[in-house]
């Protein structure tokens, strides 16, 4: 989930100048006498494999199909949205006071730190009251006058949902392209400014993934095209200012239906590359960028089971791939010679050490890397291949390589943050080793580090793995087993979830929360084996991986089952949805958020976006032994009559990646079988898709209705 940061000035301020071990008023939990929507029942059978299934909920996926029951959709899910107000509506002064108490922890009028490219400083700056931000530029230096090449705010006014895509300036500097989404479903209209005068083009390029790339020549630009039902990436276009986008040209057309693909230009503006991948195989072409009518040449055809990126030097391209190396080798080549039979090893493949990602310089590599969990950025000389390691101190941070489009300098920024520090960006001298801290994110209402501490233990689950565990509470909190815990995870795709900074989670940790993050299988957090032991057939290790660090918790006393709880998101949502399966009896309660709870219908209807995308991740159900072992633990097919964790679900009617009709069939499911009396809340908000809302403030309401049903719960009233 994306989390920015919130908290009321006044109360922060009490919160602050309280003893360490804060006291927090707790009343008994009283939910109101609601009525639940019980939800339609219509005949379906899903017949494959000669297993036959009946799905009474199917009709809910009509909505965007505008059948006969999509008016029936809409109502069934603004009914369940005022059963939620209902049984939620004695926290509503509280979620007011949290919704302010988070934001008034946001400095509102702030700034990014400027970043130079080609001759321009660019940055960010917001304003009080402002939900959105401005995009500015200023030419030469810090001193020059500003220059607004995109005012949001403005361009946002009257839209429920806005959302700026790729900002791409024209190596002349006198354009700039951007995609615009209004919808929230991640499909994007680009248009094109002239910054000399302000006007914005005639063009209009539809059904786009947001970002355009420019050719040297100033006129030229590369997109990626979407198909318009299931919203793949399909094509990479050329298109020339001033001409129709329905002529546009295609340079790179997809064959393959389980492959994303992007379009991107090298740091030194030599080339422009297409990438073509999935989870197990790629491919990159390339393009001289003075040469835009030209034909993009295979870099290296598309291997089985093997994955390669290309970063372009001044004399060679270094190739970063998985060939014989699981955690990743980085090879070189000649300019002239891009095939595998010419690549030479330059950094080796170490089974302890994954390669994350390369950021070229004129003189330096940085290469980022992950070792026993956490992230590292290596620096490697280019002249003489001598390397050092940046070292930073905690026992538990992220560190990442963060804008340096700039390639003529011996500076890299990077950012640096902890589950107690704060976001901060820095300069690092690869020459002269020197760091300079240019800004941390600012917490108002006097934050004090000292006040939290933050763990980092290794948790054995059933079969013998350690699977770290990140920590965060405030001082004080008694291991008793008797303080509230939220334990999170994503623990799919290879994207590790690392431990950061939040100060909208300084309202949890306040009132006596403890914060856990379980960096389970099917991340990466431990390498890419750590990745292939939690997917396809092995996917159930990311769940027993979870409901044993919370077992563990538990345990070491950190939490009790009457105290703990569970959220996740998207593919963190499945999680969440199969640990109930298993074993509900484990949590007091969980958030689910546009949670992937019905796995084998989505994965068997190739219209819906991502499914075949997702077919090296999951499986490909048309095949008997994954329909099997996809079926066996998707939360939607394994709801049972015994008694279930509170529950509250939220989702986004316009989602493009998890779409609204599987939480919702799951939420309709699971009140009709459950047994108990705990309650099930789904909220859909109508406006919204994957992300939430759109502006910087709104999406706190979201975060203050979770905390809010958390601390329900716990009999937390303020």
């Amino acid at each position: 989930m994306k989390e920015k940061i919130v908290f009321g000035l006044i109360l922060s301020m009490i919160i602050s100048s309280c003893s360490q071990e804060t006291s927090v008023k707790k009343d008994p939990i009283i939910w109101p006498e609601a009525t639940a929507p019980i939800a339609e029942l219509k005949a379906f059978q899903r017949i494959i494999h000669g297993d036959t299934v009946q799905d009474p909920y199917y009709w809910m996926n009509d909505y965007f199909k505008k059948g006969p029951d999509s008016s029936k959709v809409v109502s069934y899910l603004e009914a369940e949205n005022n059963y939620t107000k209902a049984m939620m509506q004695d926290t509503e002064g509280f979620q007011d006071v949290l919704f302010k108490e988070m934001k008034s922890r946001i400095k509102e009028t702030d700034e990014s730190v400027p970043y130079l490219k080609n001759g321009y400083y660019y940055y960010q700056r917001t304003e009080e009251g402002k939900q959105y931000y401005k995009v500015c530029r200023k030419k030469g230096n810090l001193q020059a006058p500003e220059e607004v090449l995109l005012d949001v705010d403005k361009m946002a006014e009257g839209f429920p949902y806005y959302s700026l895509g790729g900002v791409s300036v024209s190596p002349d500097n006198k354009m700039v392209a951007y995609g615009v989404d209004t919808v929230s479903r991640r499909e994007y209209v680009i248009y094109i400014k002239n910054l000399e005068t302000g006007e914005i083009l005639k063009d209009r390029i539809a059904r786009t993934s947001g970002s355009a790339i420019w050719a040297n020549d100033n006129k030229t630009l590369f997109y990626t095209a979407k198909n318009p039902v299931t919203l793949l990436s399909e094509k990479i276009k050329r298109h020339t200012l001033g001409t129709d986008s329905k002529t546009d040209a295609t340079v790179y057309d997809e064959k393959d239906n389980t492959n994303y693909i992007g379009v991107w230009k090298s740091k030194n503006d030599q080339y422009i590359f297409i990438q073509s991948g999935g989870t197990l195989s790629s491919e990159t072409l390339y393009l001289r960028s003075d040469d835009p009518n030209g034909t993009f040449k295979v870099f290296q055809p598309r291997m089985k089971n093997v994955l390669y990126s290309v970063t372009p030097l001044a004399d060679r391209f270094l190739i970063q791939t998985n060939d014989g190396a699981q955690n990743f080798k980085v090879m070189e080549t000649p300019l002239d010679k891009t095939g595998k039979e010419n690549w030479k090893e330059y950094i080796p493949h170490r089974k302890d050490v994954l390669i994350e990602g390369l950021d070229e310089f004129e003189n330096f590599l940085v290469v980022s890397e992950r070792k026993n969990g956490l992230t590292n950025l290596a620096i490697r000389n280019l002249k003489d291949n001598s390397q050092h390691y940046m070292d930073f101190g905690e026992a538990a941070y992220t560190v990442y390589s963060s804008a340096n489009p700039e390639y003529h300098t011996d500076v890299v920024r990077y950012g640096y943050t902890s589950m107690v520090t704060p976001s901060s960006t820095y300069d690092y001298n690869m020459k002269t080793k020197d760091k300079t801290l240019l800004k941390q994110q600012e917490v108002l209402g006097g934050y004090d580090a000292n006040q939290y501490t933050t763990e980092r233990i290794m948790a054995k689950v059933r079969d013998g793995v350690e699977v770290p565990i990140s920590i965060v509470y405030k001082k004080g909190t008694k291991k008793d087993g008797k303080a509230p815990l939220l334990l999170y995870a994503y623990g799919s795709y290879g994207s590790s979830m690392d431990p950061t900074f939040s100060s909208t989670r300084l309202s949890l940790l306040d009132r006596g929360f403890i914060f856990a993050i379980a960096h389970i299988r099917g991340g990466e957090e431990m390498g890419r084996q750590w990745y292939e032991d939690g997917k396809m057939m092995k996917k159930k290790n990311t769940f027993t991986d979870f409901i044993d660090c919370g077992q563990f918790l538990v345990d070491q006393k950190y939490t009790s089952k009457d105290h703990l709880y569970a959220q996740g998101g998207s593919a963190g949502g499945l999680l969440m949805g199969a640990i109930i399966n298993m074993a509900p009896e484990l949590w007091n309660g969980i958030i689910a958020q546009v949670p992937f709870v019905d796995v084998v219908n989505t994965m068997l209807d190739e219209t819906i976006p991502l499914t075949t995308n997702e077919y090296d991740e999951w499986g490909n159900p048309n095949q008997k032994e994954a329909y099997d072992y996809m079926k066996s633990y998707s939360p939607y097919e394994n709801i049972e009559a015994k008694e279930y964790p509170n529950l509250l679900v939220t989702t986004g009617l316009h989602d493009s990646q998890v779409q609204y009709f599987e939480p919702a069939k799951w939420v309709a499911k699971l009140r009709a079988t459950k047994k108990g009396s705990n309650v099930i809340l789904l909220k859909t908000d109508m406006d919204y898709g994957h992300g939430g809302a759109s502006g910087r403030f709104d999406y706190l309401k979201d975060v203050a209705l979770n905390y809010a049903f958390l601390f329900k719960l716990e009999g937390i009233r303020e």
